[in-house]
């Protein structure tokens, strides 16, 4: 169904601009999901593999206690602070996108 007040040439509503920009927010939520697993399978890993490391004390506590009380959550969230700035950054250079792509139709 045609926007209204839209022309078939109007780029910023064409099937191409919303499949581009989609392709690229999934690559960037697959990444930042792949990112997040990984660090969550990173503790128990680490934990079989690096027993010795990761019992060693650190400020009175286990490294792996370190590691999942007071360092997990500053990492989940400079995931998702990447996420933000860079989806935003992605929606910035469409919008540029669309509107060079509006002029050059005008």
């Amino acid at each position: 169904m045609p926007v209204p007040g839209s022309t078939p040439t109007d780029f910023i509503h064409s099937e191409e601009f919303l499949a581009g920009l989609q392709r690229r927010q999934f690559r960037l939520s697959v990444t930042c999901a792949a990112s997040f697993l990984s660090l969550l399978l990173a503790l128990p890993l680490l934990n079989y593999f690096a027993p010795e490391i990761m019992a060693r004390p650190v400020a009175g506590f286990p490294f792996t206690w370190l590691l999942l009380g007071v360092l997990f959550f500053p990492l989940v969230w400079l995931i998702a602070w990447i996420f933000i700035r860079r989806s935003i950054e992605l929606e910035r250079r469409e919008a540029e996108l669309a509107r060079s792509k509006r002029s050059n139709v005008a």
